[in-house]
């Protein structure tokens, strides 16, 4: 077991869902709506108590992996739709999106989508269902929120940690063969398009 998922929590505690709330500018709206649906996403704005960077499910899991090996662990993450949410400090979206198109290295990141001030975005349910059929697929909290303040990275250590996970990943690519057969059959082994 990955020692991110070991140390996982998977469902929101009172004060996380207080946190989460927080960043609505409605959070009492927000909070009656999660008492009379908690199975449902829902849609917060990014830039006041969080920044989002999306990426890749894959590559998710290698920069949360970094992220606990390396010491400072993560804050919630959650996964919706095949992409990793992972929860930053206010303001680390824009300087993330700034340090990946300065340094050298954007090249072996995969594409991120950084969500910052005047952002919005989805994020799982705060309760599970407990019917099976209203579950929305493919969205879960990874880590979820419990605390009022919870710890956010920011942009300098969810950079460097992309960096290793690319740097990682591109080093775990076997070698391309240089005795591959080519793709296409030699030209004295096609068949005629027409009837002779």
């Amino acid at each position: 077991m990955d020692t991110w998922t070991y140390q996982s929590v998977a469902c929101l505690t009172e004060a996380g869902e207080s946190w989460l709330a927080s960043a609505s500018e409605f959070p009492e709206s927000m909070r009656a709506l999660w008492e009379a649906r908690p199975w449902a996403p829902a849609v917060l704005p990014c830039g006041r108590s969080f920044d989002v960077i999306s990426m890749p499910a894959l590559f998710g899991r290698r920069v949360l992996d970094e992220l606990w090996a390396s010491g400072p662990g993560c804050g919630p993450v959650a996964g919706f739709r095949g992409r990793t949410l992972l929860f930053v400090q206010p303001g680390a979206a824009a300087r993330l999106r700034t340090l990946l198109a300065w340094e050298e290295w954007a090249r072996d990141v995969p594409p991120l989508l950084c969500h910052g001030l005047g952002d919005a975005v989805t994020v799982p349910p705060v309760r599970r269902a407990a019917d099976p059929a209203a579950a929305v697929p493919d969205s879960r909290w990874i880590v979820a929120p419990d605390g009022r303040e919870p710890w956010l990275p920011g942009a300098g250590v969810v950079l460097w940690a992309c960096v290793r996970a690319a740097r990682g990943a591109s080093a775990a690519l076997p070698e391309p063969s240089r005795t591959r057969e080519p793709l296409v059959s030699r030209p004295a082994q096609l068949l005629p398009l027409s009837p002779a």
